[in-house]
């Protein structure tokens, strides 16, 4: 077991599920408007809008949790050939590049650029 690759896996995955819950518990709760999916954008946003940016916001906690699982994969095998390298450091680079996103779009104040940060050093040590 490889455990850099395996924790880098538990801090995605936690990094997600914060994601989607703190998400809906923080913003979209405001937005609906009795339904499961919000609608109510205010004077700013149409329904359609605000139903894409709910949408978009799970799936990219859909996403990190296929990168988790891909990460748990990496871990069970620790194949270190140049197949494994290849798919550790291209995780490793998109959480990176993810965490610099976070970073700037919020002048570091969104915590979720730590937990990105650090399963993307972990995957990059792993690898």
């Amino acid at each position: 077991m490889n455990w850099f690759i395996f924790s880098a896996s538990i801090i995605t995955f936690v990094v997600g599920l914060i994601h989607s819950v703190l998400g809906e518990l923080l913003i979209f709760r405001k937005m609906k408007r009795g339904g499961f999916i919000p609608t109510d954008g205010g004077s700013v946003l149409r329904e359609s809008n605000v139903r894409i940016i709910w949408a978009t916001w799970h799936a990219l906690t859909v996403f990190g949790w296929g990168m988790a699982f891909l990460l748990l994969w990496l871990a069970r095998h620790s194949l270190h050939d140049t197949t494994f390298s290849l798919v550790a450091n291209i995780v490793a680079g998109t959480m990176l590049a993810g965490s610099a996103l976070v970073f700037i779009g919020t002048k570091g104040r969104h915590p979720g650029w730590v937990g990105l940060l650090i399963a993307a050093i972990f995957t990059w040590i792993g690898g």
